[in-house]
């Protein structure tokens, strides 16, 4: 497998950037850290390698004496936002560690991992993208889910597409160009649109999927 490099960031926004033949590209603003490398995780003692990483200060009042202490191993202050990054080389990385947006460069596809927005209970039609029926002429089914199954059960079958709480959910995108890297203010512009809402945590590594 090949080296992976990952960074926490909070979503800021969209925008577009122009290209030199004066096309329009949308991109997603990204604060990529600075992040802390608060734990190196090993095959012999924890069964896997990954390098846990922490990104925004979180008040002392706000943190508990475990986060305190784990913090405190690394040289630094208890964050708000702590994952794990796996399959990179560990040899790269000492616990303390600062690791920055310069890790990437412009070009470099990533996959980027977030919390899609909530959008509360919603209708069949709007959640599971289902046809309405007629609005006039006497019809009495306009936006209801339609047929259940077949009557021989008598019962609903699990993973039946019904009405239900639609968003926020773990959502990954895959495959996005990096389109430009602002190491002074910690600036990942992606190409495209990413999971969640403004200000909203993501986790962004290097993409599973190569493209063509």
């Amino acid at each position: 497998m090949a080296d992976v490099k990952g960074i926490l960031g909070k979503k800021l926004g969209m925008t577009q950037v122009f290209t030199e033949d004066g096309n329009a590209i949308p991109v997603t603003v990204i604060q990529a850290g600075p992040c802390v490398v608060l734990q190196k995780k090993d095959k012999e003692n924890d069964g896997y390698e990954a390098i846990q990483l922490g990104f925004e200060d979180k008040k002392l009042s706000r943190a508990n004496k475990p986060e305190i202490g784990h913090a405190k191993k690394a040289g630094t202050t208890p964050k708000k936002f702590i994952r794990e990054i796996r399959g990179v080389d560990l040899s790269k990385y000492e616990v303390g560690q600062e690791v920055r947006v310069d890790i990437f460069s412009p070009g470099e596809r990533v996959d980027v991992v977030g919390t899609s927005k909530g959008k509360g209970f919603t209708g069949a039609i709007k959640r599971h993208n289902q046809a309405r029926g007629p609005m006039a002429h006497g019809s009495k089914y306009h936006r209801g889910p339609g047929s259940m199954g077949s009557i021989a059960p008598n019962r609903i079958f699990k993973n039946q597409t019904m009405p239900g709480r639609m968003g926020n959910e773990r959502v990954t995108i895959q495959n996005l160009e990096i389109v430009k890297v602002d190491p002074e203010r910690n600036l990942l512009l992606v190409k495209g649109s990413v999971p969640g809402i403004v200000n909203s945590y993501l986790v962004i590594k290097s993409t599973v999927k190569k493209g063509k």
